[in-house]
């Protein structure tokens, strides 16, 4: 699995957001943000800010349910997801221990 920094830089990028907006999205310049998927140790309240501008959320997954966690996660989306949302399990290339964020990237704003 990739480390977290890496993660929050993959989701951005499959955003299609740059370091500059994320200062929009969580009051962060660019600086600090790149220092911060760089090499930061982030608090725990920079990582909710930074999460919550990515549509996301954080979580303590037990290791002992990661692997259910992970099997949910790469089960295709139930009928409750809307039609529209441009996920489609067919275009999906990397597996989710490539991709923890795969079929997740579909930005609201």
């Amino acid at each position: 699995m990739n480390s977290l920094l890496e993660q929050l830089k993959k989701r951005r990028l499959a955003l299609g957001l740059k370091q500059n907006d994320m200062m929009m999205r969580v009051g962060v310049s660019r600086q600090q943000y790149q220092r911060l998927e760089s090499k930061g140790n982030p608090r725990l309240d920079t990582l909710e800010l930074i999460a919550k501008g990515l549509n996301s959320e954080l979580m303590l997954i037990p290791k002992e349910k990661l692997s259910a966690v992970m099997a949910a996660l790469e089960k295709e989306p139930s009928n409750s997801q809307s039609p529209d949302s441009g996920y489609k399990a067919e275009n999906v290339k990397m597996s989710l221990s490539d991709d923890p964020w795969q079929g997740l990237l579909e930005d609201d704003t």
